[in-house]
């Protein structure tokens, strides 16, 4: 069987959440980002054209809140440097100091969203692969 040739749509993420609303906080008033769709017990929002970020309640999802959280949100922005500002204004949980990955080519920092699920904000340096 041929796999269909359509384009993708969409790309969402889901994290899930105890508090939903304290991470729907975060996201829209912290990150800035617009919600995109509202499904009662999940919220979806955009972070740029067809990428998203799904935020679920763990009681009504497929899966469970568990403390240990082996994913991270990256987010690549023009300017890292008004981010790390903004960042360290915030006084975000977990906010490292910034670092540059050579191979990669980026400048980033990290910090923790209401629940521990990490997020990086990079820049591309123009430099490595």
């Amino acid at each position: 069987m041929k796999r269909p040739e359509t384009n993708n749509q969409l790309a969402i993420t889901f994290f899930y959440y105890r508090d939903l609303p304290a991470a729907m906080q975060f996201y829209e008033e912290v990150l800035g980002l617009p919600l995109a769709i509202d499904q009662g017990w999940c919220k979806i929002y955009r972070i740029c054209q067809a990428a998203h970020v799904g935020l679920v309640d763990e009681n009504k999802g497929m899966h469970k809140w568990t403390a240990v959280k082996p994913v991270q949100l990256c987010i690549r922005v023009p300017d890292v440097d008004d981010w790390y500002s903004y960042a360290k204004g915030k006084n975000l949980d977990g906010l490292s100091e910034f670092f540059e990955n050579r191979d990669l080519g980026i400048r980033a920092f990290v910090f923790n969203d209401t629940e521990g699920y990490q997020i990086e904000i990079q820049s591309a340096t123009g430099l490595g692969a």
